[in-house]
């Protein structure tokens, strides 16, 4: 009996001691280091990807109205692009996968779990896979399915889905947990950690009935990171801080619901700590940001959404003497398709078709609300709406260093600027002014 009673104790002194304030995991987990110190390190970094489950499409008319209607996603070719990445990942063997939110369409539970099945294969050939979720993944009101002229409510998924689903990526190998969000810490190397930072605001979103854009980290989220801070100082390990939404401005038009609450103060807190390096996604273009705090520079880099032209992605190479590189690559859709015996020409010049698909869009979104303005010419609108097309195709690359060469002379810029109280005149110049940086290329010392 006694020894009962013993057993008993030590299991509950066991279980209490598993769930400390850091929620540490065993020291077995904790120096069970994938890769030793001094190693490189080679992340993948993808955001946005916006996936939808094949079995929630037939391809119908109200798909095909959703996928028009959008704002340049190429959903009708997701699986393919993820398949394409996939088949990217296995040929380069990246160390890590960073995916930073926005997993799915819209929240839906079956793109969850095709998407966590095709996350599974990616592991098994050697990539380890860490993700949190975006404004669109959890308790999502829109969640639809398509069938014929229908759109038909679907499954949605809480958050305690959310990390369960997704366990083998992230939550069931990280070093410490947050309770009150679905952040947590993960070490994928002695060198170099992960701060995985939900800043998704959904416990409002079915009472609401609709997904809540903006990001915030609470007090008590900051109290959890500095508690991580001080474990990797305590290591001698960098932290990567990764979140969906954007830690700095990345447009002087497109900040609200974007850019993270109260940012500034969280600038503060996090260089208190001496974390510098941010990855987001959210916004979808390609753009690098810093700022100074003291002598020290800040980074937030924005890697565009996979779903989007030109569906590429990040590459970061970490090296404990040379510092931090990061770069661009895009999915080799073509290759992927030729491999796979596919016949759909779209796909075997995806490259061409991904661009003219996104360029006519946003030359006829442009070309439609001039018209409606009724204050230019038929031609002018057609010279603005060319212009605006061209400035997307190179923000949403990170390519718009290249403006200065061309369009800041053009008919079409001068016409879009000649009226700066209308938004179309302040984004164009917004997309202009940001031409400081390669925005897919960046160095960081250590």
């Amino acid at each position: 009996m006694k020894i009962k009673k013993s057993l008993s104790y030590i299991l509950i002194i066991a279980l209490t001691l598993s769930f400390t304030a850091c929620d540490k995991m065993s020291s077995a987990s904790l120096l069970s280091h994938k890769i030793k110190s001094g190693s490189d390190v080679t992340f993948f970094v993808t955001t946005d990807i916006h996936y939808l489950s094949n079995d929630l499409t037939d391809n119908g008319e109200a798909f095909q109205q959703f996928v028009k209607s959008g704002d340049g996603k190429e959903v009708g070719y997701i699986d393919d692009i993820v398949n394409a990445f996939t088949n990217d990942i296995k040929k380069k063997k990246p160390d890590v996968l960073i995916i930073s939110g926005d997993l799915t369409t819209n929240g839906e539970k079956k793109s969850h779990l095709s998407l966590a099945e095709k996350l599974k294969a990616i592991e098994k050939s050697g990539t380890s896979i860490y993700v949190i979720p975006g404004n669109h993944d959890i308790f999502n009101p829109y969640a639809r399915a398509f069938k014929g002229e229908d759109q038909l409510k679907t499954d949605y998924i809480s958050d305690k889905d959310f990390s369960s689903i997704y366990k083998d990526f992230g939550y069931g190998e990280a070093v410490s947990r947050d309770k009150n969000t679905l952040s947590y810490l993960a070490e994928p190397s002695e060198d170099v950690w992960l701060l995985m930072l939900d800043t998704a605001q959904y416990k409002d979103n079915i009472k609401k009935g609709s997904p809540q854009l903006d990001g915030r980290i609470s007090s008590e989220t900051f109290e959890w990171i500095k508690k991580c801070s001080d474990m990797a100082n305590e290591k001698g390990a960098k932290i990567i801080t990764v979140m969906h939404h954007n830690m700095l401005n990345h447009s002087d038009v497109v900040r609200e619901g974007f850019t993270l609450n109260d940012n500034e103060k969280a600038l503060d807190q996090f260089h208190s700590m001496g974390i510098n390096l941010f990855l987001s996604g959210h916004i979808h273009i390609q753009d690098i940001s810093s700022t100074k705090k003291d002598n020290d520079t800040m980074y937030d880099i924005v890697t565009s959404s996979l779903a989007v032209y030109p569906q590429q992605y990040g590459v970061i190479k970490y090296s404990k003497k040379s510092g931090i590189d990061y770069s661009t690559s895009k999915v080799d859709v073509e290759g992927y398709a030729k491999e796979s015996g596919i016949k759909d020409p779209n796909l075997l010049n995806f490259s061409s078709y991904s661009e003219k698909s996104f360029g006519q869009r946003s030359y006829a979104r442009t070309y439609s609300n001039l018209l409606m303005a009724d204050a230019y010419t038929d031609e002018q609108i057609k010279l603005m709406a060319e212009t605006t097309r061209l400035l997307n195709l190179r923000y949403f690359s990170g390519t718009e260093y290249l403006n200065s060469k061309d369009v800041v002379n053009s008919e079409g810029f001068k016409l879009l600027i000649s009226d700066n109280s209308g938004f179309s005149s302040r984004y164009a110049l917004s997309i202009v002014y940001d031409n400081d940086t390669d925005d897919n290329k960046l160095h960081i010392d250590n």
